[in-house]
């Protein structure tokens, strides 16, 4: 197994132990910061240190569905962050009612969720596409 893959599962174990406590505000919102931050980065550490050009055009992966399910879960799993993060400014932000907080903490959780379905998969996918594992399964 490659250290991005080891490294990924590690701070997905990370974003449930986050969500778990999440009535520690200062370790819940460091965690899901820190790991946004992570996933918005990490795309760019792959393009890095890949050879993508190989794999996905002259292996012909481009056109695999399991490269398309990997890459919708990606835009999923952002999307529902930047639902998050404007969730979050509103109840931060106090302006509403306390009726609506609560009604925006229900989101806010049902979208934490989202996120912790989303991101085990994405990892699952990405992991299922790894060169290392590509040419282990395959044999080459």
């Amino acid at each position: 197994m490659t250290g991005a893959i080891i490294f990924a599962s590690a701070t997905c174990f990370l974003q449930f132990a986050a969500f778990y406590f999440a009535h520690i505000r200062s370790f819940h919102v460091s965690v899901m910061v820190s790991l946004l931050i992570i996933d918005i980065c990490f795309p760019v550490y792959l393009f890095m240190t890949r050879d993508w050009y190989n794999q996905l055009i002259v292996q012909g992966d481009i056109l695999t569905f399991g490269v398309w399910i990997h890459f919708m879960l990606v835009i999923t799993l952002f999307v529902l962050y930047i639902v998050q993060v404007q969730v979050t400014r509103t109840i931060v932000a106090r302006k509403e009612g306390a009726e609506r907080i609560i009604e925006l903490k229900a989101e806010h959780r049902a979208q934490g969720l989202g996120i912790l379905v989303t991101r085990p998969m994405m990892i699952f996918t990405g992991a299922l596409l790894a060169p290392e594992v590509v040419t282990a399964v395959v044999g080459s």
